[in-house]
């Protein structure tokens, strides 16, 4: 039975309030947002894909449920490490720190050293171990037929693998009710990391008179989470083909009824796993993102099994509620082994 619960309102200043302050604090997930999901005032949504394993993708369409898997059994053995590190040696620059809590006590005296407190305090407890994850990857047209060829070798061990594509919301509230927050991956150098946050000083220095007329708790709030993402959504310069988002969910700092733990065996390894409602019954607030509305298309990867996963992705997609679903299915045509 669907939920009935109060949906959450925003009026027009608050969401305003919030797209100011994004791109203040986090200028470069503020300009992906806009250039990727907002590139005109009628894009309602943005083509993002998942590439795993036909066994997993399978799991998430009977299911309508996402895993998120800790951090720290992601292929990348330095996730969430690598950021803190960048960070870690910013802060470390006496003459760096000190322009940039110079320039938060001119608005809230206090704030920025409150907010990296606080931090640090979240690191040691929590967010190095308790950082939950899902990755989507960007999705030009120009890879509806065959897919990205990295992404099928990143699952080169597998016998056979897709790609879902799905319409992400431009515009939803469901990630409130989920406690997920939804950011793009950056893959800068140190040097470049480093000067985005002195862009973040800038920004602040020009915003000042604006972020004085805010009350405490909210510039805090926001520097922690430029902290927060600038350690979750950083990877190595290497990886950046892969033109990731990720949704984040900590359900020690922001935890929500509707985001269930299970214990999982993956690749041998037991771990607990959150999983992602994309089911409009399990709760109202969660109407946009119902996968049966987000679903696009699916690419079969390069596989000598295309005919029996076609048929059993059609069976799977029909009963998830999917219209037309034979005609949604695509085979790659990349001349790879599997």
């Amino acid at each position: 039975m669907t939920e009935q619960i109060q949906p959450i309102v925003f009026t027009p200043e608050m969401l305003a309030r919030g797209e100011r302050l994004a791109k203040i604090f986090l200028p470069y997930a503020s300009k992906q947002q806009l250039e990727y999901f907002k590139k005109t005032p009628e894009q309602k949504s943005a083509q993002l894909v998942h590439y795993t394993t036909a066994e997993a993708a399978l799991n998430i369409i009977r299911t309508k449920r996402f895993w998120m898997r800790n951090t720290v059994c992601m292929a990348d053995y330095r996730e969430v490490q690598h950021g803190f590190s960048i960070f870690k040696k910013f802060f470390d620059d006496d003459v760096k720190r000190k322009n940039f809590t110079d320039a938060l006590d001119t608005c809230s005296a206090g704030a920025a050293v409150e907010a990296i407190e606080s931090f640090n305090n979240a690191w040691k407890n929590t967010i190095q171990m308790e950082t939950y994850i899902t990755s989507l990857s960007e999705h030009p047209r120009s890879e509806d037929v065959h897919g990205r060829l990295s992404m099928w070798r990143a699952f080169g061990a597998a016998p056979a693998r897709v790609a879902l594509v799905l319409n992400i919301p431009s515009d939803s509230l469901a990630s409130l009710a989920l406690g997920i927050e939804f950011s793009p991956v950056a893959y800068p150098s140190e040097t470049a990391a480093h000067d985005v946050i002195d862009d973040v000083t800038k920004n602040v220095h020009a915003e000042c008179e604006y972020l004085r007329r805010l009350e405490r708790p909210i510039l805090v709030q926001m520097v922690f989470r430029m902290l927060l993402f600038g350690v979750v959504c950083l990877k190595h310069e290497g990886f950046h083909e892969e033109r990731e988002w990720r949704a984040i969910y900590q359900p020690k700092i922001r935890s929500s009824r509707l985001m269930k733990p299970s214990t999982k065996v993956i690749n041998g390894v037991p771990q607990i796993v959150y999983e992602i409602p994309m089911d409009k019954t399990a709760s109202a607030e969660l109407a946009d993102l119902d996968f049966a509305k987000m679903f696009d298309h699916l690419i079969v990867g390069p596989t000598p099994y295309v005919w029996p996963m076609y048929e059993a992705f059609v069976d799977a997609l029909t009963e998830a509620g999917v219209g037309d679903a034979r005609n949604r299915l695509v085979p790659s045509g990349i001349p790879i082994r599997a």
